[in-house]
């Protein structure tokens, strides 16, 4: 058995809740905490913006990746593009799907969460046939067979849980229904157009195991269900069915929006929302020092208030082991009350063990992104 050390104090002066009411000798609150939101907690109150630095050297920074300039993102199998970050856990990956997949594909080293930043299309899989359209997750258990045929071109961001599955967050005091009812959840169908694409052709598919593509040759399409049973689906869930939580009086730790779990990591959702309207509470996300995980955000669409020269389709990482927060013109907005709701849509990872960044998502990298919480 073990627990944290834990003896609540207070030191100086201090606000006597987290995000609200900040003493009136400093304007700026920093959390550091443990387990990513989940763990003890102390906040700090500066006289300067912990993000305030003047210089930066040595590879552990925030970084900024423009993913709108990779190149060889329209390969004709989702195997063969690059991992842009990853860890033991844990493959992020952005896919090009422009035309039919005349074969299958097979992930033989874990779960895969797709989420469709552009385009829609239909899924054919051992469960049956769905339909995902731009702003839909689409989580395909490990070991699924499954190929895209695209209605336009799609783009797609790809989450492997390596060696783990993928199961949702535990709701606590706000019971099942929150966040999202299950009941939308979506699983495919043994439908017409399922139905008619059984065949007797000879059909290929393509397995990843270990980081390895072998190739399955079948003198049929394996996809021949008639029907199935049991409580194993790909699910499908849209953005737009999310129903966040809120409160007026609190800026909420971003832990409260997650979406999925797995081994060593979670994944969350930001999506429009009104901002905190009482007087005394934080309006922007606060300095933190998660240091216990590495964060990822992807962004999806709308205005992303929090940061600067961020748009659509780019990706910041913040590692472990240094504040961050607001860009100051964020944080100023938020002081000055001049914001009611936000409207970004953006899917977040947050890793318990470190990131690599690849080659690839270092070629795309703003290098002075570092340096974009200075004052202008």
């Amino acid at each position: 058995m073990r627990k944290w050390i834990s003896f609540p104090k207070q030191e100086g002066a201090h606000s006597r809740q987290a995000h609200a009411d900040f003493p009136e000798q400093a304007m700026y609150e920093r959390e550091a905490g443990r387990s990513g939101f989940f763990g003890p907690a102390t906040h700090f109150h500066h006289q300067h913006a912990p993000t305030g630095w003047s210089d930066w050297q040595g590879p552990l920074r925030p970084r900024a990746f423009d993913f709108n300039q990779l190149k060889d993102l329209d390969q004709e199998n989702p195997w063969l593009v690059n991992n842009l970050l990853e860890n033991a856990n844990c493959k992020f990956r952005l896919w090009h799907c422009q035309s039919k997949m005349n074969y299958l594909v097979r992930n033989a080293d874990g779960d895969d969460l797709l989420f469709v930043h552009e385009g829609s299309g239909h899924v054919f899989c051992d469960y049956g046939h769905i339909k995902l359209v731009k702003g839909d997750y689409f989580l395909i258990p490990r070991s699924t067979s499954w190929r895209i045929a695209p209605e336009e071109p799609m783009q797609l961001l790809m989450i492997e849980a390596t060696n783990g599955a993928y199961q949702l967050p535990e709701k606590g005091l706000v019971g099942n229904h929150a966040i999202f009812d299950p009941a939308v959840l979506d699983t495919p169908a043994i439908d017409d157009a399922f139905k008619a694409q059984y065949s007797e052709e000879q059909t290929q598919t393509f397995v990843k195991r270990h980081q390895q593509v072998s190739v399955i040759t079948y003198p049929f399409n394996p996809l021949d269900a008639v029907g199935w049973h049991g409580d194993l689906a790909p699910v499908r869930l849209n953005w737009r069915d999310i129903r966040p939580l809120m409160s007026h009086r609190y800026h909420l730790p971003p832990s409260a929006h997650t979406t999925f779990v797995a081994e060593r990591f979670v994944v969350c959702t930001f999506v429009p929302r009104p901002i905190e309207s009482d007087p005394g509470a934080l309006k922007v996300p606060f300095y933190h020092n998660n240091d216990d995980y590495d964060e990822v955000l992807f962004y999806h669409e709308g205005d992303f208030f929090s940061r600067d020269n961020i748009d659509r389709g780019m990706v910041t990482f913040h590692p472990a082991g240094f504040t961050h927060g607001p860009h100051p013109k964020a944080f100023k907005a938020g002081l000055e009350h001049k914001k009611k709701f936000t409207d970004e849509v953006a899917v977040m990872l947050d890793t318990r063990d470190a990131l690599e960044a690849s080659d690839a998502a270092m070629s795309v990298e703003n290098p002075d992104y570092v340096f974009s919480w200075k004052e202008k």
